[in-house]
Order: structure tokens, then sequence, then C-alpha cells
């Protein structure tokens, strides 16, 4: 890397400031008051991210009468939900080839309850007057590589022959620079209707007063501490009360979950971003964009970027960090070095933005699990139940979550609990320091692959064999 090049990309972030853009918002919401009683209810929701949120408003709609407790132990949505990309994405299967390897007698059902939950989450949007930023432009996959062009078109053509490309378009390098100009560019598949861009912290605070005004009790800055069964139902005991529910739905996702077993099936894995300062018109005029779509590139090792609607530009992904033993902690959330590095990815990319300062850097921690998409399950005789996993996805497929969850704590069997996909779990992940030493091996192999024109080698090849594939 050249001296000068170098001083270019860290002068880029001289004035960042190491905090999430979408909740650094002086419209910010002030929390509700934490619990200091003791309540009862009928469903207590644990966890005020998107899983939560949309758990107790779904429960609200299903049942009005349904008298609905949420706990969270901190603000709502300040966490995964309040700093993630803003990509809502159809899939509830972390993109189609994971879900076509994966379940593939049920991917046309799949495909169209994701795009069904999609939908509800747009009429939910307008339903709720929910300040969102909902922009619903789709999203291109691009190539930066020969192979990756040669890969896409493959898969355009393997779509069709399913039947799944429907809304789904081919790009070559003219088309796709036609899109968004970037020397990088030689190929891309735009999914047009199937991926929508919003603000994040919004529409967590806005889910929140939702609920609210749904009849939803929500206590902030209250931890559920221990869950216990209590008479016919169970009992969540918090700093400065406790809560004795008929049901209980957890959304803790990343968090140690409050059901012991679980725990195993997910790791926490470190996902970093920039936003830059706005686009003056003559910038955003050298990059095109009209059409406002998120993007992401076809790398193992890929980054992900979109406009805000105040076009800024949003960069984050490349390094996926596992911290050994798994732990959660604030200091894992801000790692400069990843962020050099993708300030000079994001110039590499688009070099006509030259001089552009990031304004925002950040990370933290997504529910990773083997199959890299949300497993479901109860405990305490289906009392309670639980999702997680969505490894990165979870900003739409999180309300598919809650309505199984919902589906589960009822007893009924519904289409969705019927789903291979919610029947069964991936694989657990071993101990240390055997999880620590295969996800490292993993990633190194990746980014070989990424320098050798795709080509997985006998590690990867086996982690594909047995259901393991892993890209960042």
């Amino acid at each position: 890397m050249a001296p000068s090049a170098m001083n270019q990309w860290t002068r880029s972030l001289s004035d960042v400031q190491p905090v999430p853009y979408w909740l650094d918002d002086p419209g910010r919401p002030r929390p509700e008051p934490a619990l200091t009683t003791a309540e009862t209810c009928d469903l207590l929701v644990v966890g005020g991210g998107y899983s939560g949120l949309w758990t107790a408003l779904i429960a609200k709609e299903r049942d009005p009468r349904r008298d609905v407790v949420l706990v969270e132990g901190r603000e709502v949505g300040w966490a995964a939900s309040g700093r993630n990309g803003g990509f809502c994405a159809a899939s509830l299967t972390h993109g189609l080839p994971n879900g076509l390897t994966r379940w593939p007698d049920e991917i046309h059902t799949l495909q169209r309850m994701g795009e069904g939950n999609l939908d509800e989450i747009e009429a939910a949007v307008a339903r709720y007057s929910l300040d969102c930023d909902f922009e619903r432009t789709g999203e291109i996959d691009v190539a930066t590589e020969p192979y990756q062009a040669r890969e896409l078109r493959e898969w355009h053509e393997e779509m069709s022959r399913r039947g799944l490309a429907d809304g789904v378009e081919f790009l070559d390098t003219d088309a796709v620079r036609e899109q968004v100009n970037s020397p990088t560019f030689q190929a891309g598949l735009w999914d047009r209707r199937g991926v929508a861009m919003l603000n994040p912290a919004k529409l967590a605070w806005g889910l929140k007063r939702a609920c609210v005004e749904l009849g939803v009790r929500v206590y902030e800055n209250t931890p559920a501490l221990t869950l216990k069964p209590y008479g016919p139902g169970m009992a969540v005991r918090t700093p400065y009360g406790r809560i004795r529910a008929r049901r209980v739905a957890l959304g803790t996702n990343v968090f140690p979950n409050l059901v012991r077993r679980v725990r195993s099936y997910t790791v926490p894995v470190y996902d970093y971003a920039l936003m830059t300062e706005p686009l003056t018109s003559e910038q955003l005029d050298s990059i095109g964009w009209k059409n406002r779509q998120g993007l992401g590139d076809s790398a193992n090792q890929f980054h992900y970027f979109r406009l805000s609607a105040g076009n800024r530009v949003l960069w984050g992904g490349y390094d996926a960090i596992y911290p050994y033993g798994g732990r959660v902690r604030a200091e894992y959330d801000d790692r400069p070095e990843t962020y050099a590095k993708l300030a000079g990815h994001f110039f590499t990319c688009f070099p006509q933005l030259e001089g552009v300062r990031f304004s925002h850097a950040w990370g933290g921690a997504i529910d990773t699990c083997s199959r890299f998409s949300a497993f479901f399950g109860t405990a305490h005789r289906s009392k309670v139940a639980y999702a997680a996993g969505y490894t990165g996805l979870g900003v739409g497929a999180t309300r598919f979550g809650a309505e199984v969850m919902l589906d589960l704590l009822s007893g009924e069997r519904t289409e969705r609990t019927e789903l291979e996909m919610v029947r069964k779990k991936p694989l657990p992940f071993p101990p240390e320091p055997f999880a620590w030493t295969g996800i490292a091996l993993t990633k190194w192999s990746l980014a070989r692959a990424d320098a050798q024109g795709g080509r997985r080698n006998l590690w990867l090849r086996t982690m594909d064999r047995l259901g393991l594939g892993f890209d960042s």
C-alpha cells in the first residue's frame, strides 16, 4: 500500500465519530421507564430489537385483548436493529443460493413467504405511519472480477430454469455502470423488488411507538436475568422487579439466550461500517445511482453499500471478526484498522469521490449460526419460544420469525411451522478452541479463494459438503 494512498484514506477518517450514524439522531425518543414492580401478563416478550418488537406488535394484531409486556435490557433498537445497513430483504434464507442448497424442496414456498413478508412490512410502514425512509428500490449484486461476472450470468440462467428469476435482471458491464458508475463493476444482478432500503433505527423506534399505541407495556433498561417455570406459566426476574407470564417469546439473538441449550447454536461475528458526509449534487452525478438500489459485491469477503435518505453513502462489510470465546463486549464495536481498510476499498470503488470525508464509523455483533439463516424452537413444554441466528439478514426476516414464535406458542400447526427450516435446527458450534480455529481457517480460505479466481480449497469444499459453507 503506497504511503500517499494510505494518507488519503486515513485523512478521510480524520473527523469520524465512532458511533452508529442511525442512532446519532436528535429525534431519538426517550426510553420508557424501567420495571420496578411485579407484573403479570399473557405474553412476555424479551428483547427490544426487531424480533421482539414485531412479536409484540403482531401478538396484539392477532388478539387485541392479549395482555403483552416487552422488556429490553437497554434501549429499544440500540444494538443490531439500530446499527445495521438498513437492507430489508425478502429472503428468509440468507439469499436464494443458501436456501436452494439447504431446502430445495421448499424453496418456492420460502420465496413466496419471503415476498409476502416484505409486502407485510411495507404495509405496516404505511398502516402505522412508520417514518423510516422506506424505499423499495431493490438490490444489485455486482461482480468486480471476470469470474464473478461469469458466475452471476450462470446463476441468473439457473434461476430462470427453476422459475425463480421473476423480477431479477442480469446487467452486463455497460448496464451495471449505467445504474452505478464504478470502474470496478463488471456485471450485476438486479433484484428489482426483493429488497427495500430503510433507516433501521427509525424503524425500531416506530415499531416501539406502534406497540405502545396498541397497548403493549414496554419497559426499557430492564434486562431479563432468569427464566423459570412458575405454576402454569413462567417467571422472569429483572433487577428491580419480576414478571409472571403465561407464555414467553425470546428475541435476544446475539445475547446469551435464557434457554441455555440454545447458546451453542450461535456465535457473535463483528461487522463494521462507515458513513460518508452528504454528497454534493456534483459528487452524486459522478456516480449516477439515480435508482438508489442497495449494492453488494460478489466476493466471499464482500462489501454492502447504499445511499441514505440524505445522500450519504454507507459502506460496510468485508471484515468479519470472531472474538475468541464468543464474547460480546462493547470494546469490540470500534476497530480503527478495519475502518482504514474499508476507506481504502471505498475509494478504489469510487475514485471520483476523492476528497469525501467519513462522518461516522461503527461496528457490532451479528448472531451467526452455521446455516446462516434463522432457527426456531420451544422450551419449558412449549410455554417459551425463541428465534435466533439471522446472520445479518434480520431486518426483514425477524418479522417472519415473530410469526413463527407466535404460531409455536399457540400450539397451532401452520404452513410456517411445517417448514423443514422451522422444524430442524442447524449444527451447533463446537467449544473452544475448535470454534475459533475453524472460523479462522475458514476466513483464511475465503480470502485465498477471492485472490485465486473463486477456487475453493479442500477445507471450504469440505465445509460445503457438511452444510457449513460460509461467507463474510
